[in-house]
């Protein structure tokens, strides 16, 4: 075959694709969908799954077929909830290793972990949910201070050790639960078969990629990566482009070229954060304005694969304003696929469309 990054990326991304039938699905074939943005996130779902709307991904998290977590890199993503608890044991120990100097700093002993743990374990027992700041008011009860940001580390250590993950959304507000009551029994993996399992569907949903991509995305050592690679292989093939090995599912779908479409990305959209190096997709030149220096990746127009520009939304009463900032002069074609790709994100959102200027 013949390797064309972009155009493959974009075909196993499945984004504007209509493979998939439910939420849980995309998620499962993504692996992890990076979640720290909720609102974001959703749209990363909806992205790939055409005809859905923002409710019906809410909806699925509320069913309980996503959960949202920490799982990898000690950021918020949403993963399929068979997928939970596995990849929590596979990729949690070593953030929650490298982490242990920050909660020293604030204060968080292994004492007061343990106390935190009990406090939770007994006041969300069957099936109760709690706002953060709920949960932060226990702590402060218990006479544990949640000043700073004590009180997010602690629940993102109880989540990473699989005790607490989000629950459904109370208004505006997210809950957390105990994720052994929201997600219920799930098939148990070895280290080998999760590790294979994690390379086989980061590879087949976000090749080409490289070995260092996956260690990126995945957070795993380089020697584990290299393993998990090794363990993958009967379900990949390797290309190479510049001396660089790429790997992709063996069945992935034959990318071809077609009149020009565009999508909305949101931000730390998988198609840009799931990968170290970016410049298949992004020219380097223009990689400051998708990145505000602090590690925020603005959501992104997307053209035959690339990115050519970055938006906005301004929400208004009844509608939602999207205002293009493109990175060269856009043709009246992309201009036009601009157009449609808005009118597919108000769907998603039930909000009829107002195209603004810069």
């Amino acid at each position: 075959m013949s390797l064309m990054i972009a155009p493959d990326r974009l075909a196993n991304h499945h984004i504007g694709g209509a493979t998939f039938a439910e939420p849980d699905a995309v998620v499962q074939w993504m692996g992890l969908i990076q979640a720290q943005d909720y609102l974001g996130a959703l749209w990363a779902i909806g992205l790939r799954l055409p005809g859905v709307t923002e409710a019906d991904i809410e909806r699925a998290l509320a069913a309980r077929s996503i959960v949202r977590t920490w799982p990898a890199r000690g950021t918020l993503h949403f993963v399929a909830a068979q997928d939970a608890r596995w990849m929590l044991e596979l990729l949690a120990p070593r953030v929650i290793a490298r982490s242990r100097g920050r909660l020293q700093q604030v204060g968080l002993d292994e004492a007061t972990l343990a106390r935190s743990r009990q406090l939770f374990s007994a006041a969300l027992q069957g099936g109760k949910q709690l706002t953060r700041a709920a949960m932060c008011q226990l702590l402060e009860s218990a006479h544990i201070s949640t000043a700073g940001q004590r009180g997010i580390y602690i629940l993102g250590r109880l989540a990473q050790e699989g005790l607490l993950c989000f629950g459904a959304r109370e208004g505006k507000q997210q809950t957390f639960t105990l994720l052994a009551e929201w997600v219920g029994p799930t098939e148990a993996k070895s280290r080998a078969e999760a590790l294979a399992e994690l390379a086989r569907r980061y590879f087949t949903s976000h090749g080409p990629a490289t070995v260092q991509d996956f260690v990126w995305w995945s957070g795993l050592t380089t020697a584990d990566a290299r393993a998990a690679l090794e363990m993958a292989k009967p379900h990949l093939i390797q290309e190479a482009l510049d001396e660089q090995a790429y790997w992709l599912s063996s069945s992935a779908p034959s990318a071809h070229e077609a009149p020009p479409t565009a999508y909305l990305l949101p931000a730390f959209d998988e198609y840009l954060v799931g990968y170290r190096d970016r410049s298949a997709v992004l020219e380097p030149a223009y990689a400051r304005r998708t990145n505000n220096g602090g590690g925020i990746l603005s959501p992104t127009i997307l053209i035959a694969g690339r990115v050519v520009g970055v938006w906005k939304r301004t929400l208004k009463k009844g509608s939602v304003v999207i205002t293009p900032d493109w990175f060269s002069a856009p043709t009246a074609a992309q201009e036009q696929a601009f157009g449609r790709a808005a009118l597919h994100y108000g769907a998603f959102l039930g909000l009829p469309v107002t195209l603004a200027d810069k």
